[in-house]
């Protein structure tokens, strides 16, 4: 394993941790499940046949939106992590815990409180460029490839649609994972 700089360590840690509160968002789902007496093998509670389908499917939701976004997450991790650990890690925990409160606002039966965790500014993309170019003793990454990279997740609606925490976290671990592969191909 001399191929990984020891800090990869902490990559590993921080997927862990997300897998933990995965685990701990499904235990919230099963205890929702007997409060609001929605049985195996509803996914989803009909309002219906329910008073509280609302509040059962909000935490329901709030998991399963975590669970469709951990394929990328760990790929994001494991591969930008890579090329930049310490700074994949800590997205990566940042990411983790943006999805604690994302799930818990979610919870409260209100889908907008899945979003409390505030706003920020596109200026923090500056902010992920310059972490590029801590290339890791390596050839500095081209900075007109990394803007047009810039451009082109801001131009996809990443920033416009989902300027939050968590979303911003993604995006460093994408830009993580592109300096890895820019690094790769320049070898």
């Amino acid at each position: 394993m001399e191929f990984l700089a020891k800090e990869y360590g902490y990559v590993a840690l921080v997927v862990v941790a997300y897998c933990f509160l995965s685990i701990w968002m499904g235990i919230q789902v099963g205890m929702a499940r007997k409060k609001y007496k929605v049985y195996y093998p509803t996914l989803y509670a009909l309002e219906s046949e329910n008073k509280d389908a609302k509040l059962f499917n909000c935490v329901q939701r709030g998991h399963q939106n975590s669970l469709e976004m951990m394929p990328m997450f760990f790929v994001l991790m494991i591969l930008g992590g890579m090329a930049h650990p310490c700074i994949s890690a800590a997205l990566g925990l940042f990411y983790t815990v943006t999805r604690y409160f994302y799930f818990t606002g979610y919870s409260t039966g209100d889908p907008q409180k899945r979003l409390t965790i505030g706003y920020i500014s596109s200026s923090l993309l500056f902010f992920y460029y310059s972490v590029l170019k801590l290339d890791n003793g390596q050839e500095e990454v081209d900075s007109n490839v990394l803007k047009h990279i810039i451009l082109l997740f801001m131009g996809c609606g990443v920033m416009d649609s989902s300027r939050k925490y968590g979303f911003l976290a993604l995006l460093g671990l994408k830009i993580c994972t592109i300096s890895l592969a820019i690094n790769l191909l320049r070898r």
